[in-house]
């Protein structure tokens, strides 16, 4: 049985004949709370979109598990960015965290007492219970976050991917955020995260990915984030905030 969780060979992507991802190769091990991090334009949310098939690929193979995509997407969460939401689609806070559990229903299926506790546990783990019947779309942008993790944590996944999930959310929501994806870390489940903030990257997380359209470093954070990486990654922006 492999120990990697994701594992993406020779990846290439291209917008418009523009290179986004050029010959990207990664290995995600089991269990890890793994960190993406680059400049604004680096390939960061692409990489995550194109292994779960959200964007087309001009090259490359990719496995969770040892298996393609298709295979095992209910073991799969994904917790896109807040801004690609349509705030204007009407839907309460439970019924948004009751989509979580339906990768593991049948066809034609309705989530029935089961599902709903599920629901009720994630939210509850979240803090977020006294919302259940509020529109997600009037929550607070922390609350929303808290919101969406709940969803995947109904989803009972293997492996948890979130494009920045903690930009512009407050102090409280992301220490629970934190807490929460830690502890299903221990528990044998794999966290991969795009992330902006370098200043909490040794706090947070135990292996990091770098990238700039091309690989950087890879491996565990004590011994990748180094001077020489950061500004390989990031050259004159290393003083900026990267996005």
């Amino acid at each position: 049985m492999t120990t990697d969780v994701l594992t993406i060979d020779n990846l290439h992507v291209s917008y418009r004949g523009v290179k986004a991802v050029d010959g990207l190769t990664v290995t995600v091990p089991a269990g890890t709370m793994t960190c993406i991090i680059g400049p604004n334009g680096s390939g960061k949310s692409t990489t995550l979109k194109a292994v779960l098939g959200l964007v087309e690929t001009s090259h490359g193979r990719i496995r969770f598990f040892g298996q393609r995509v298709d295979k095992v997407r209910s073991r799969i969460a994904y917790v896109p960015q807040r801004s690609t939401t349509d705030w204007d689609f009407p839907i309460n806070v439970f019924d948004t965290v009751l989509l979580g559990t339906y990768p593991k229903l049948r066809v034609f299926q309705r989530p029935g007492a089961v599902e709903r506790e599920v629901a009720r546990r994630a939210l509850r783990r979240v803090h977020m219970e006294d919302f259940a019947d509020r529109q997600v779309a009037d929550l607070s942008g922390g609350q929303q976050q808290r919101v969406f993790i709940a969803r995947a944590l109904a989803q009972q996944a293997d492996i948890l991917l979130l494009d920045e999930p903690l930009m512009g959310i407050d102090a409280a929501s992301e220490a629970n955020i934190i807490e929460i994806l830690t502890e299903l870390c221990r528990a044998g489940k794999t966290v991969v995260m795009v992330h902006h903030d370098l200043s909490n990257i040794e706090q947070y997380f135990d292996y990091i990915i770098m990238l700039n359209q091309q690989l950087i470093a890879q491996g565990p954070v004590a011994d990748q984030l180094t001077a020489e990486h950061l500004t390989a990654t990031f050259g004159a922006n290393l003083l900026g905030r990267p996005e």
